[in-house]
């Protein structure tokens, strides 16, 4: 159960994590904190390349670096974004893009969803799920007629 007090701490974390951020292209500072379902919470930043598409965003990179840990199954992740400089006044909700989206999809612990967490300021946050943000999703199960037909 993700209690209150623990989406106020991944929110403070995203915020923490945001200073990581390499980002001389856009200037707009992205963070990330992910939640396992471990209890282990993992942080990214967005990190940019002068061929943008080289870039990964805040949300790729907490996954990869707790993916890479041997951690599979995430149960929440919290995202905060503003651009350089920027005052909480300024803030809007910087909600994972597309890309990041399917890369969390690949990571649904048994229960089917991860909670998301968008924050404007430590204690102004919306919530959603991923299932939310991206419906009728693609994931390991659409592929398991691979398995099925290989074992025949």
């Amino acid at each position: 159960m993700l209690t209150n007090e623990m989406k106020a701490d991944l929110v403070k974390k995203a915020f923490d994590a945001r200073n990581g951020s390499y980002s001389p292209y856009s200037r707009f500072q992205v963070g990330a904190a992910l939640l396992t379902s471990g209890g282990e919470i993992f942080l990214g930043a967005n990190i940019e390349n002068a061929s943008y598409g080289a870039t990964i965003c805040a949300e790729r990179t907490a996954a990869v670096k707790a993916a890479s840990s041997g951690k599979r199954e995430f149960i929440a992740i919290a995202v905060v974004g503003s651009q350089e400089g920027s005052t909480n006044d300024e803030m809007a909700y910087a909600y994972p893009c597309g890309i990041c989206r399917q890369f969390l999809r690949e990571f649904l612990p048994p229960s089917g969803d991860i909670v998301v967490l968008v924050a404007k300021t430590p204690e102004q946050f919306l919530e959603t799920t991923l299932n939310a943000l991206l419906p009728h999703s693609f994931g390991p199960s659409d592929l398991d007629y691979l398995h099925r037909s290989s074992e025949s």
